[in-house]
């Protein structure tokens, strides 16, 4: 049993020494326990950010790997972590840590828990309109993952100059009403999105008109949700070749069309993996800005790179393993189910087309 954990939780490395990254497996060896329990996940994640790297800080890498080793063990438990951590870096890039200093409403001595709901949607707008010091929120806000569990988010709304705006809210006050979400999804069963409605609600603007967006930390986010996907299809990838070598051991060797399906997948995780582990260095560094590229365009590329890179993964480990494990395991059934729908976050050829248009006015490394 000891065993099979130690190979669950193995760490996604990137740069890291396998012993470099024993002081993060604590929180990593939690998770195959807490998996499918959202609160206990979010306890983990809230832990988490009392010690994890925020981005952009000269620890990005390291970050990226506790991303995507999280993932690697269980896709819905990165769908927990991540946006918890996004939200601490934000509070931090927006120099005002002083709401994570307030006490949470329904908090333990834990910490408080985090979402960001920055998702559009038509017929649903989310308005602020300053008062004092603070702002006030009303309307609505689509895709709020797992608001009705959540403490505090990071919301965006639409502000009275045409512009938007990110604000520190209390999910626990009463002009709050979360939606019990329509989610038929068989992936990511336990993280549900649903549309949140704020009447009157208080909330602490964060870095003005226009800022969430445009701030470097809006794309080393984007990259962060890659790392996501990325950890997902290692652990996809583990299943497969743990698949092969069980599959020897019964005295069936796999065959040339098995193999050729393997090495495809180790080369496509490896050169994804080698791209995310340089981005973040450039990051770190600050030579991203320096070669002339905006950091959105990267982030555009990495993201691409590696949700192209996780679809044909998928696409080799489903076709190869065929219908037995999906249908009989159920840890692999759910770690495919919940990685389909998480990398559906990028948006394919619209995103390319973003990217397209920035290359066409030069900010390309080419």
């Amino acid at each position: 049993m000891e065993e099979r954990l130690q190979a669950v939780t193995t760490p996604v490395l990137l740069e890291s020494s396998a012993a470099g990254f024993s002081p993060w497996g604590s929180i990593l060896r939690a998770i195959p326990e807490a998996a499918g329990d959202v609160p206990a996940l979010l306890a983990l994640a809230v832990e988490a950010g009392e010690t994890w790297p925020r981005p952009g800080e000269g620890r990005t890498s390291l970050l990226f790997e506790l991303l995507a080793s999280v993932a690697a063990i269980d896709v819905a438990a990165a769908r927990v972590f991540e946006p918890h951590l996004d939200a601490i870096a934000i509070l931090s890039q927006a120099a005002r840590t002083d709401t994570a200093d307030q006490p949470a409403a329904a908090g333990s001595a834990g910490g408080t828990s985090w979402g960001v709901f920055a998702a559009e949607a038509p017929g649903a707008r989310l308005n602020a309109r300053p008062e004092g010091a603070a702002a006030v929120l009303d309307g609505a806000k689509p895709w709020c993952s797992l608001a009705a569990g959540l403490d505090r988010a990071v919301v965006t709304a639409h502000t009275d100059d045409g512009g938007r705006a990110a604000f520190a809210v209390d999910l626990r006050h009463p002009g709050v009403r979360c939606e019990e979400p329509a989610w038929v999804a068989r992936g990511l069963r336990e993280i549900p999105s649903g549309t949140v409605h704020f009447d009157h609600v208080p909330a602490l603007p964060l870095g003005g008109t226009g800022w969430y967006h445009s701030r470097p930390g809006f794309a080393w986010g984007g990259m962060g949700v890659a790392a996501c996907w990325l950890g997902g299809a290692v652990g996809a990838a583990r299943d497969f070749r743990a698949g092969l070598l069980a599959g020897a051991d019964a005295g069936r060797e796999p065959d040339q069309v098995a193999l050729a399906a393997l090495g495809e997948v180790d080369r496509i995780l490896a050169a994804a993996m080698q791209y995310l582990a340089r981005t973040a260095t450039h990051i770190d560094d600050g030579s991203l800005a320096a070669a002339g590229q905006s950091t959105w365009s990267e982030a555009q590329r990495v993201r691409g790179t590696v949700a192209a890179a996780v679809e044909r993964v998928l696409q080799l480990v489903l076709s190869n393993r065929g219908p037995g494990p999906l249908a009989f395991d159920e840890r692999y059934a759910k770690r495919m189910a919940d990685l389909g729908l998480y990398v559906r976050q990028h948006h394919g050829a619209r995103d390319d087309a973003q990217l397209g248009r920035l290359t066409l006015k030069g900010d390309c490394p080419w």
